[in-house]
């Protein structure tokens, strides 16, 4: 018997096959475009996903020789808070307005003046990415568009309609629209009422690994499937990457480093934290998790190779880093920053720079400023009254032991890898699993199918010598603040 997790992203749609022991059976995946029609904006066709999922499934199918005969069930992750407007008929009305888009800065500003309450309700600021926002912007920019608006998607919710003919969003998901009550875990009546949303147009909010349907007939049969195939609603992507990295409990940690990077943190009980940090729903059920993100991670470390080492390889550029001395500062603000300081207007910096230093200083110089970006988050969390046992690691700080070490030596905690990392899909395809029957929760599947490789103790002498540097990373962003907003 199968479950499959199809990971709705921002580039393709990937999908990971499960069996009952957690084993990954197959792996398939669809590219797809993004739209720039102007600077600043992002978006995407709505079919495209479900073509890209038609198409993964129809490669598993020729893949693995029972795969229409033994799947128990589908589930998803996605992209978080891109908008999705569908008309009476349930046809998209526009391209999807993406979660990278940034064109709502005004939207923001009014949704603050308008609703001062709305992180009292949401337990997070109103920022670009999010969905309302968004729906402002098409109120205000196409207001012909907007008459014609009956429902109110995000992508995996359009892609899990399509499959099936139902609309559901979970609580995950939704936690990320600007637009849920947080706790209560219902649409916001006064969030709705403030920005003219008919609530009928959101729809039904249900648990991650709650059953919403099976594949359509016409589906079904295009894909060959012998028996109905159950449907569960998944969640957000960073949801899911924290249960396919078993963050199901209190103490545990995640780094995750992609272009962006985030630090995870599981929350048992709903209080959130002013906005000062994300907090959402979790894909586990009756949880939350809280977040902070810093936007250029792995893109630092891609940028700065692509600009002066584009023909060396990722191994090469860091081998040997370990013997590099730490003189050289780097602010990965290259692209701005969200966590802790929500200045889009930020820029990076190279900080200390003598003629000692060697194109190893400065990659170094980068990693340890990608870290301590991410560092900020989990400090922020320990101010706030978080602690934490273990964290676990994945996304591309995990592909160098030097920079796993350092990651341990910079949070003083013990790091530890996957032994098998594949990302949200995974957490995707564990929530079928709970669906289809396997487990009881999250927690029971994880504790099945999530195995840990290598730990990373912190070394004392570089723990102390970090806390230096990083208390003189600190002051980086207020010192270089005007000068880059005057820019």
């Amino acid at each position: 018997m199968y479950v499959l997790g199809l990971d709705l992203g921002t580039s393709s749609t990937k999908g990971l096959l499960l069996d009952e022991k957690g084993n990954v059976v197959a792996t398939k995946s669809a590219d797809y475009p993004i739209l720039t029609p102007a600077p600043g904006y992002s978006e995407q066709d709505p079919s495209l996903w479900c073509s890209a999922a038609m198409t993964v499934m129809k490669e598993m199918a020729k893949e693995v020789s029972d795969f229409t005969e033994q799947l128990k069930g589908i589930s998803f992750s996605g992209q978080m808070h891109s908008l999705v407007l569908l008309d009476r008929d349930k046809k998209p009305l526009r391209n999807s307005i993406l979660w990278n888009d940034v064109r709502t800065t005004k939207q923001c500003e009014t949704i603050v003046k308008k609703f001062p309450k709305i992180i009292d309700v949401t337990k997070n600021k109103a920022l670009e990415g999010f969905t309302l926002p968004k729906i402002l912007w098409v109120q205000e920019n196409e207001p012909e568009i907007w008459k014609k608006t009956y429902h109110i998607l995000l992508p995996k919710d359009y892609l899990r309609f399509f499959l099936t003919g139902t609309l559901h969003m979970d609580y995950s998901d939704a936690a990320g629209t600007l637009m849920l009550d947080v706790l209560e875990k219902n649409w916001s009546r006064d969030i709705a009422y403030a920005f003219n949303i008919p609530l009928p147009s959101l729809p039904a909010l249900i648990s991650s690994s709650g059953y919403v349907g099976n594949l359509l007939p016409a589906i079904k049969n295009e894909i060959g499937f012998k028996t109905d195939v159950p449907v569960f609603a998944g969640g957000a992507d960073n949801a899911c990457a924290a249960v396919g990295a078993g963050i199901v409990q209190t103490g545990k940690g995640m780094i995750s480093i992609g272009t962006s990077g985030v630090f995870l943190a599981y929350e048992e009980k709903g209080k959130g934290y002013d906005g000062h940090i994300h907090y959402f729903n979790h894909a586990a059920e009756n949880a939350y998790y809280s977040m902070g993100v810093t936007l250029s991670a792995g893109h630092s470390l891609s940028w700065f190779k692509d600009n002066f080492a584009p023909e060396e390889s990722y191994d090469s550029l860091l081998q040997g880093l370990e013997d590099i001395p730490s003189t050289l500062f780097f602010s990965p603000y290259i692209v701005g920053e969200r966590t802790p300081h929500t200045d889009s207007r930020i820029r990076g910096s190279f900080i200390g720079v003598d003629t000692t230093h060697t194109k190893k200083h400065f990659t170094k110089a980068v990693l340890e400023g990608i870290t301590f970006s991410l560092k900020d988050c989990a400090s922020l969390m320990e101010w706030l009254g978080k602690s934490f046992d273990s964290i676990v690691s994945v996304g591309g700080g995990t592909r160098n032991k030097m920079w796993l070490q350092m990651q341990a030596d910079i949070f003083n905690t013990p790091i530890v890898t996957l032994k098998t990392e594949q990302g949200p899909g995974f957490g995707a395809a564990m929530l079928a699993a709970v669906g289809a029957g396997w487990f009881t929760n999250a927690t029971e599947c994880a504790a099945a199918f999530v195995e840990y490789g290598q730990q990373y103790e912190p070394i004392p002498e570089n723990v102390e010598k970090y806390k230096k540097l990083y208390q003189a990373y600190k002051g980086i962003y207020e010192a270089t603040k005007d000068i880059c907003h005057s820019i």
